[in-house]
């Protein structure tokens, strides 16, 4: 599985046609208690860039943008009982959604795991 990350904080998990995900670690510690998550339906289709869904913490709410295009093809329904997962475990159990993607070329875009640190290190 390769990973990248969105300037936004999202991460995206590829496997084969298919990508996970979800914010990362610095997203959520920026965001502090999650309490509610509204994840986009099953069967929607995004552009890449659009905003697929929206967290709220005891901070702000905060809309999600989808780091590429593609149908919605799973959501983590743990979310719904449990948002906190987020705050325990961004980058593995607390995934949002799964979608099948439309154009693999949207990746190049992104960074990988060096290029996200790098990223996140220059806004402390």
């Amino acid at each position: 599985m390769t990973t990248y990350y969105s300037e936004e904080h999202e991460w995206i998990s590829i496997e084969g046609e298919t990508g996970t995900i979800g914010i990362t670690e610095y997203a959520q510690n920026a965001l502090g208690d999650i309490v509610f998550i509204e994840v986009p339906e099953v069967g929607n289709n995004y552009d890449k860039g659009d905003e697929i869904a929206v967290v709220e913490s005891v901070k702000a709410a905060s809309e999600i943008y989808t780091p590429v295009g593609g149908e919605v093809v799973a959501i983590n329904e743990n979310l719904e009982s449990d948002p906190a997962l987020v705050n325990a475990h961004p980058e593995t159990d607390g995934w949002f959604y799964k979608i099948s993607i439309s154009d693999k070329g949207e990746l190049d875009d992104l960074m990988d795991a060096a290029a996200y640190k790098a990223h996140i290190d220059g806004l402390e």
